[in-house]
């Protein structure tokens, strides 16, 4: 992968220098996962950070004797960050909902990396604040009603991941489980608010391709904002 397609395709390295970048990929080693495929559980020590080239994964966490998914993160994202960092087990789970393409740094390269390029450490301080802050922005949210979570979520997997299609904005048909678990609502009001955005047109759900196209972003905004 170009260095300068690299830099463009994930926010966080953004600032970083080609030099980081070129050595970044030297040091990186790629990943392929199929559907279902466990890219990382729970409880395992920390020990690299990812970097999603394609495809979709979603951050679950055990809740008793079933998972219940915490994040669904696309192309252009990373994991794993929080274990090396502080140097735990992590606490949750990464799996692919597609197939995906990853690329992994190891813990030591990545701590080095970051030591030597003081712009990507301040680039990683701002990405993680902006997890803090979207984490805050979904306790605030937790008393909205639940077509509101639910198109704030549909908003920011297209605004973070979204393709441009011809159709609107493009993103991964997540199932309504984990919608509903992201969003913090019953599965029987995600599905039901599904269909109603879909008879409304604002969205487009294509099963046989498995993607949802956000058809009026305008609509879905508005309807997010009611908080």
């Amino acid at each position: 992968m170009l260095t300068a397609i690299f830099s463009e395709t994930f926010p966080l390295l953004s600032t970083a220098s080609p030099q980081t970048i070129e050595w970044m990929l030297n040091v990186a080693t790629e990943h392929e996962y199929p559907t279902g495929r466990a890219v990382l559980m729970e409880d395992s020590w920390g020990n690299a950070v990812y970097f999603v080239i394609s495809g979709w994964v979603k951050v679950r966490r055990t809740a008793g004797e079933d998972y219940r998914a915490l994040a669904i993160l696309g192309r252009g994202d990373f994991f794993g960050e929080m274990a090396i960092l502080d140097e735990s087990p992590r606490s949750t789970d990464v799996i692919a909902l597609t197939p995906v393409k990853l690329l992994s740094i190891s813990r030591n390269c990545f701590i080095q990396i970051l030591f030597k390029d003081p712009q990507l450490h301040h680039r990683m301080l701002q990405m993680m604040v902006r997890r803090l802050r979207h984490v805050n922005m979904r306790l605030q949210m937790r008393q909205a009603p639940p077509a509101v979570k639910l198109a704030y979520t549909l908003i920011s997997l297209g605004e973070n991941y979204g393709q441009e299609s011809e159709n609107g904005r493009e993103i991964f048909n997540v199932s309504c489980q984990d919608f509903a678990d992201v969003t913090e609502i019953g599965v029987d009001e995600a599905e039901k608010i599904m269909e109603k955005l879909h008879e409304k047109r604002w969205i487009n759900i294509d099963a046989n391709k498995q993607v949802i196209n956000l058809v009026n972003l305008n609509q879905l905004m508005n309807l997010a904002r009611k908080v």
